[in-house]
């Protein structure tokens, strides 16, 4: 059975603006739908299209495939670089977690595992790649009602649990 490895980041930000500016406002320049609201996280999620691999759209977290020569940190901030255009982002430690799941390619059923690190930034200006067709920087609750896979919103519960101190 062909085994798949990839790595990525949930991806957050929190937000600080001056006392005038703290109430709601809505930018939706590229679909972000950002609302900006003083001291809250907000997560990154891309929007993924149909293709070869899947059968309709789903929302995610960015991730990559792990090539020879990388470690799965160099592979999560590679991807994150290439799906997102984010460069100044700094990788929470103490935050690693995994998932395994099986899908179906090509007639071919692939056992696939992919590592998630969790990472903040404090940019906003996301440029999604090719392989993207939108994205949204969502608080929490929003970020898990968005989500399409189980896997991926068990994800964002521990790394939202591990953000607010509560034991994982």
């Amino acid at each position: 059975m062909p085994l798949e490895k990839s790595a990525g980041a949930v991806i957050f930000t929190r937000q600080h603006f001056p006392e005038k500016l703290s109430e709601q406002k809505q930018h939706t320049k590229n679909g972000a739908g950002f609302k900006k609201e003083n001291g809250k996280i907000f997560y990154l999620l891309l929007h993924c299209p149909t293709g070869s691999r899947t059968k309709k759209d789903f929302w995610d977290f960015s991730k990559g495939h792990i090539k020879k020569t990388e470690e799965d940190l160099e592979t999560a901030k590679r991807e994150v670089f290439e799906e997102t255009g984010l460069e100044d982002i700094k990788f929470v430690e103490g935050f690693k977690e995994e998932i395994k799941y099986f899908f179906k390619a090509q007639g071919k059923t692939i056992f696939k595992t992919v590592v998630f690190y969790l990472a903040e930034t404090k940019e906003k200006n996301v440029k999604i790649s090719f392989e993207h067709i939108g994205f949204k920087w969502l608080p929490y609750e929003g970020a898990l009602e968005q989500l399409t896979f189980n896997n991926a919103k068990e994800i964002l519960k521990k790394a939202d649990d591990f953000l607010s101190g509560k034991s994982i």
